[in-house]
């Protein structure tokens, strides 16, 4: 509960009541409060139910049990979790600019935020593999990249992120005394220290990041070659019969560039939370912990954007999404109907 006090006739408001806390509460107007909570909970029911649709879609028709989509539900998996545990908690931290929830919930907090991350970034160097081979080898694709070879690819995928997550905080990769960087004792913020943040930048940026772009700019040299090959064939259909046989679905192109949009856009949400989490430790600044929060927030929106990629580009989403809504899922047989009446 906060402490008010006047000084000089001012009223100073503090987060914690403890004599040794005196953690100051930026106090705003009752619009304002109005305005952040109701635009923050927007964005954290988007973030729950856009991708609640994406999981029941993939797990309920038959019809989506691939190997992609597979890799896909486990990213929503992670997504839905970061909505429902992280993104909340957060919100209230950053709005009432107060951490309420004790030290306890605040490792418990930071430990799925750093699963979850690393959960998410591991999942997409897997669908880039996936759409590597979908596009540039699609015989090895059909034989080798199966469903149950994905689901191992998806199980390896959260346990090497908690043992990752795990072996940070048994290390103590973080700043334990947080006085160091102006930070107030009892709030909730996980600053890598100098080592730890090199490895992290390493194992869960440069690494995994430089993969996926090297995935997908083969994926796009490609996919270019395909479309011209497709365009002889109309003027040449008999010589090129020949080719067709190596030359992937149309749909399996477009997965590859609608996933590629997602690939990208996390790459823009998560590149200036790293950049700041390396740097906020040499910095001398008042209150490194809004840095922090503000680039954490642009990362946190990443786990709404995806099912809005799949809603604009994905026909099956939209379909689904309108099967949900009207409980038409709740019928029998409804895992058997054709979400691609175009095939």
């Amino acid at each position: 509960m906060a402490v008010y006090e006047r000084r000089e006739n001012q009223k100073f408001q503090y987060c914690f009541q403890s004599g040794n806390i005196t953690c100051l509460k930026e106090t705003r107007s009752t619009e304002v409060y109005v305005i952040l909570y109701i635009f923050s909970s927007t964005v954290v029911m988007l973030t729950i139910c856009g991708n609640l649709v994406v999981i029941i879609s993939i797990s309920h028709f038959k019809q989506l049990h691939t190997p992609t989509n597979f890799l896909v539900l486990s990213l929503a998996v992670a997504d839905f979790l970061v909505g429902v545990i992280v993104m909340p908690f957060t919100i209230i931290r950053a709005i009432e600019t107060c951490w309420y929830f004790g030290n306890v919930f605040c490792s418990i907090h930071t430990v799925f935020f750093l699963l979850l991350t690393s959960v998410s970034i591991s999942n997409l160097v897997f669908i880039a593999v996936d759409r590597y081979f979908a596009v540039c080898d699609p015989f090895f694709y059909s034989n080798k990249i199966t469903i149950p070879v994905t689901i191992l690819f998806i199980a390896l995928s959260w346990l090497i992120s908690l043992f990752y997550t795990l072996a940070i905080i048994h290390f103590k990769g973080y700043i334990e005394d947080v006085t160091e960087l102006n930070i107030c004792p009892g709030d909730c913020v996980f600053v890598f220290n100098s080592t730890w943040g090199t490895i992290d930048m390493f194992v869960t940026f440069l690494f995994p990041f430089t993969l996926m772009i090297s995935f997908y700019t083969k994926i796009f040299f490609v996919a270019k070659k395909h479309a011209r090959i497709i365009n002889s064939m109309t003027q040449h259909t008999e010589s090129s019969e020949r080719k067709e046989s190596n030359i992937p679905k149309k749909s399996e192109r477009k997965a590859a560039k609608t996933l590629g949009i997602v690939v990208v856009v996390f790459i823009l949400c998560w590149v200036p939370y790293y950049i700041s989490t390396l740097l906020v430790p040499y910095m001398h600044v008042d209150d490194p912990s809004l840095i922090l929060q503000a680039f954490a927030w642009i990362a946190y929106c990443n786990s709404s954007m995806n099912p809005i990629i799949y809603a604009l580009f994905y026909p099956w989403f939209q379909k689904s999404l309108r099967l949900i809504v009207t409980l038409k899922i709740c019928n029998q047989g409804s895992s058997l109907i054709n979400l691609f009446p175009d095939i």
